[in-house]
């Protein structure tokens, strides 16, 4: 499921990939989305885009002398389980691409389409963020360790920590793979609660004696764990590529798979949350492990495992469906939650219902030879 980190790469595979791209004619809805039409029609137009937290906007902008004359209109876009975009030959869609965007003569016969197998995606009209998301743990960072220190009297925080940390009003951005990979780094059992584990950051304050380099280099070697909320992300941001380009292959997550250390790692435990979805960690879970769970270890690779060790694995991006260079979907979620998506907030508003567990193969569209996107800063995040 894509988390924040897969959205910001996503906006700005889109912003490389549309500019210089005229767009014309209306916008195009497939007809079994059940998500409203979007009633925008332009003899030429722009589209770019930006991210918050576990969303994406796109505006479509009207060029000058277009034909009718309207202003811009903005979408908000959720991933849902599987949503992603895609650059494709007008004459070759991609399946499922539930929502297409057209250029305009003269320049080649393309789409830019929101393509999404499971249609658990969503698109508002507007271009309002969605309220009650926090703000983004990427681009927000003082706003965000403020709202979640403001607020540890919240219910949530009476959670244990790896399901506080999926509460989007508070940690905006943070998914499943990201609460494994920071609890893993500060090696705090998933099932401590919450509140016992954030209240001591409020206390935490640099010595006043320390010069400004001595509090940097102290706060890069000691982070928190709201200080690696922000850089955890910031680290899979950096990572780039991702299948973005030929250069890299369509199913080469390399990168990705050796930058992770817990989530999904042979050696790690995992137990299932009271949402239903999976944690991975390593030694104890802690005094709030849901009762009777029992935590499974995953071995190492060619292991001997016998019935009573046999646990599902997260579907890991090498082995996600081949798709066309667009906007990568991030690791999809292999583990169970409770309600889909347009439940409140606090229960992770992407989640598929129970029965949706694995990605189903698709026909491969053709892939557009164009030039790599470069992944260059959209906007400069707090730190």
């Amino acid at each position: 499921m894509p988390e924040g980190p897969e959205l910001h790469l996503a906006s700005r595979f889109l912003n490389e990939a549309c500019r210089g791209l005229v767009f014309g004619g209306c916008v195009e809805k497939s007809p079994v989305s059940r998500n409203p039409e979007v009633p925008f029609e332009s003899s030429a137009y722009c589209i770019s885009s930006s991210a918050r937290g576990k969303e994406l906007r796109l505006t479509l902008s009207p060029l000058p002398g277009a034909e009718p004359p309207r202003g811009p209109l903005a979408l908000v876009f959720r991933f849902g389980m599987s949503g992603s975009f895609q650059l494709a030959p007008r004459d070759a869609l991609p399946a499922h691409a539930h929502l297409r965007f057209y250029t305009a003569p003269p320049g080649p016969p393309l789409a830019l389409c929101f393509v999404d197998i499971r249609r658990f995606g969503h698109w508002d009209l507007g271009g309002e963020w969605q309220p009650g998301r926090g703000p983004c743990v990427l681009l927000e960072y003082e706003q965000f360790r403020e709202n979640v220190l403001r607020n540890l009297a919240d219910k949530v925080f009476d959670q244990p920590i790896c399901e506080a940390l999926l509460d989007q009003r508070f940690f905006n951005g943070i998914g499943n793979y990201l609460r494994a990979e920071i609890l893993y780094r500060l090696r705090i059992p998933p099932f401590e609660k919450a509140r016992e584990v954030l209240e001591a950051l409020q206390q935490r304050r640099p010595s006043p004696e320390l010069t400004l380099s001595q509090k940097i280099r102290a706060k890069l070697q000691n982070p928190d764990l709201l200080e690696l909320c922000h850089s955890v992300p910031k680290e899979v941001v950096q990572l780039g590529g991702k299948g973005y380009g030929p250069e890299s292959g369509e199913d080469d997550f390399a990168a990705f798979r050796a930058w992770l250390q817990c989530y999904g790692m042979p050696g790690m435990s995992s137990l299932r949350d009271r949402r239903g979805r999976t944690i991975w960690f390593q030694g104890d879970p802690g005094p709030l492990a849901p009762k009777g769970g029992k935590s499974r270890k995953k071995k190492s690779k060619g292991a001997q495992q016998g019935p009573e060790h046999r646990t599902e694995d997260p579907l890991l991006p090498s082995t996600a469906p081949p798709r066309t260079r667009g906007a990568h979907r991030g690791p999809p979620e292999q583990s169970r939650v409770e309600q889909p998506e347009g439940t409140s907030l606090q229960q992770d508003p992407e989640a598929p219902p129970p029965e949706f567990l694995r990605s189903s193969g698709h026909r491969r569209p053709r892939r557009i030879k164009a030039d790599t996107p470069s992944l260059e800063n959209e906007g400069t995040a707090a730190s």
